[in-house]
């Protein structure tokens, strides 16, 4: 008598039902996790803080380089954005306020957000181009101001967007870098102006 074994190999639907339940409850577990808006603004913070730096980094090579310099009309904002906005919140001695065109915004020939001609350092400007706040919209672009010439003194300034880097976050740039405003990340040679 012959028996006729059914060797049928593979999943029921029952045990798949069940696997992708697991799969679909640890998905949402990571993606609550890791929260993946809050890592790109995050991103977008760490370049801001990169950006200021390195402008910081230029102005003070050009301070150190050029025996004539020009930072700019003194106590007035400047900054690289469309809209017109202010700069009087963080920036103390504000006058006026002053829109850079964005076909020009990126200059480094003094025509930039950032009126320095970092051209004229001797060993030719050390960036390619200014950079722009990542999001520029909003509250969200890159100032800059500069005291009377032929001062030394200037400040950078721009908001950050994460809980990680905003003001009491794991990683507080802005209430902690000495700055006149507790909600603004500020940098330069007098960031209390």
């Amino acid at each position: 008598m012959k028996h006729n074994k059914n060797n049928n190999k593979g999943f029921t639907l029952i045990e798949l039902l069940v696997v992708i339940a697991i799969i679909a409850v640890l998905s949402i577990v990571v993606i609550l996790t890791l929260n993946p808006a809050e890592l790109l603004k995050q991103a977008r913070d760490s370049n801001r803080i990169s950006d200021l730096n390195t402008m910081k980094s230029a102005i003070s090579l050009y301070l150190a380089d050029v025996s004539t310099v020009n930072l700019g009309t003194a106590s007035k904002c400047y900054f690289g954005v469309i809209t017109t906005t202010t700069c009087a919140t963080w920036m103390t001695t504000q006058s006026a306020t002053q829109t850079t065109a964005i076909a020009t915004a990126r200059s480094v020939s003094g025509n930039g957000w950032i009126p320095v001609a970092f051209t004229n350092i001797s060993s030719g400007a050390p960036i390619g181009s200014e950079p722009l706040d990542p999001t520029n919209t909003g509250n969200l672009f890159y100032s800059y101001m500069a005291t009377s010439s032929p001062s030394t003194t200037f400040k950078l300034a721009a908001k950050t967007e994460s809980v990680k880097y905003s003001a009491s976050g794991t990683s507080d740039v802005e209430s902690t870098d000495g700055g006149k405003d507790n909600s603004t990340y500020e940098t330069g040679t007098e960031i209390t102006m």
